[in-house]
């Protein structure tokens, strides 16, 4: 190796050290920087995370979606007939739930959507780590709501 390669590969070498230092220092700076949320530290309770269902509470009512503001609820449902029988002496009509989504890159977090809900079929969940790659990965269907509900802890007493 010549000196001129030898002198070149010492300051690359030089450069790359450098350059892991100076990544190394600005990751422990963001680590600190206010707001940032470190991944071993949990959530304050009751803490507006993600929005869970519980899709047997859900009546297929249409309040969450026409009370939010930038609509991100898709909601989509079908109607069946039941018979009548012993204790219902009509023929009835329940809707029945396809699609329950929340796209949460359009969702402001306001939690009218809980709100409103007069069955208790919407909670907040204090999961906060869901990041997806792109934003069509951030609408979640119904089963991935519905999974976030064994996080949500239990309501305060009254008393």
């Amino acid at each position: 190796m010549s000196a001129a390669q030898d002198s070149a590969a010492q300051d690359s070498a030089a450069r790359d050290s450098a350059a892991q230092d100076s990544a190394a220092q600005v990751s422990a700076a963001h680590d600190h920087a206010p707001g940032h949320v470190a991944h071993d530290n949990a959530p304050p309770a009751r803490s507006r995370g993600v929005i869970s269902l519980v899709e047997e509470n859900c009546t297929v009512c249409m309040l969450c979606a026409r009370e939010c503001p930038d609509w991100c609820l898709y909601i989509e449902s079908h109607t069946e007939t039941l018979p009548a029988d012993e204790e219902h002496r009509r023929p009835r009509s329940i809707a029945v739930l396809d699609r329950f989504a929340i796209d949460f890159s359009l969702c402001l977090y306001c939690g009218i959507c809980v709100e409103v809900c007069p069955f208790d079929a919407l909670h907040w969940s204090p999961e906060f780590d869901y990041a997806e790659p792109s934003l069509h990965d951030l609408t979640h269907e119904r089963d991935r709501l519905a999974a976030w509900e064994a996080s949500v802890p239990a309501p305060e007493s009254r008393d």
